[in-house]
């Protein structure tokens, strides 16, 4: 038999829901983010795109992008040809950050835990035929795709959506005059698109022996595309 919430539960409860539902990432949000994106990138530094056409014009998708500097996010938020939803770490969600991040419809994950907001967040992304942007490698490094996360294999084998491999280069080459932890205004930041690709051996199991195989694919393609995006640019 379920209890009646005491006193003040019942307030809390709807209160949660209310916040949950406030701050839930939508397709207009995301729209917002990429609008500003568009200017913000296009305005600061000269983005060379590449292959863009290869995103998947309607329904899920996920952008597997390489990470080695912090403008690696915003920069493919802006240059994207569909407006996307980024995991994004906990720690970034400071200050007025943390209401405009959530405003523009990204996902606030806890790396620490198997975060099932993140989780249900990112996978309703999926589920509503929008664009969820990861960065697979879990943090910034060098950019290579040599050291995965399972983050990627699952939301991929969990949602069937297929994976497009991003290389972001030349955010790392200097730094700017100005702001030193930026490359340098107006130069050149390459973001090449790759083939979009199924993670999934096409079973439909998503038991660990699986995702640890699909994540050796999906390594094997990102690392693959990085290396094709470095031959393309010159980088």
């Amino acid at each position: 038999m379920r209890r009646h919430p005491r006193r003040g539960e019942a307030g809390r409860e709807v209160s949660e829901a209310r916040s949950t539902a406030d701050t839930a990432p939508t397709a207009r949000r995301a729209d917002v983010g990429r609008r500003i994106g568009v200017g913000l990138m296009y305005g600061l530094w000269k983005p060379r795109v590449l292959g863009a056409w290869r995103v998947p014009a309607t329904g899920p998708a996920i952008l597997a992008v390489n990470h080695s500097h912090m403008i690696d996010g915003p920069m493919v938020m802006g240059v994207a040809p569909r407006p996307t939803h980024f995991l994004i770490k906990k720690e970034a969600f400071v200050g007025p950050l943390d209401p405009f991040l959530l405003a523009i419809g990204q996902v606030k994950v806890d790396r620490a835990i198997a975060d099932r907001t993140a989780i249900t967040r990112a996978l309703g992304v999926l589920d509503d035929g929008g664009v969820l942007g990861i960065f697979p490698e879990g943090t910034r490094g060098e950019g290579d795709f040599a050291s995965l996360r399972a983050g990627l294999s699952y939301f991929a084998v969990r949602s069937g959506a297929p994976i497009v491999p991003v290389a972001v280069l030349g955010s790392t080459d200097r730094r700017g005059r100005l702001i030193k932890q930026l490359p340098p205004l107006r130069s050149r930041v390459d973001v090449v698109f790759g083939d979009p690709f199924e993670a999934g051996d096409g079973s439909g199991r998503r038991t660990r022996k699986a995702l640890d195989e699909a994540t050796v694919r999906i390594q094997k393609q990102l690392s693959a595309h990085l290396e094709n995006a470095r031959r393309l640019t010159g980088r």
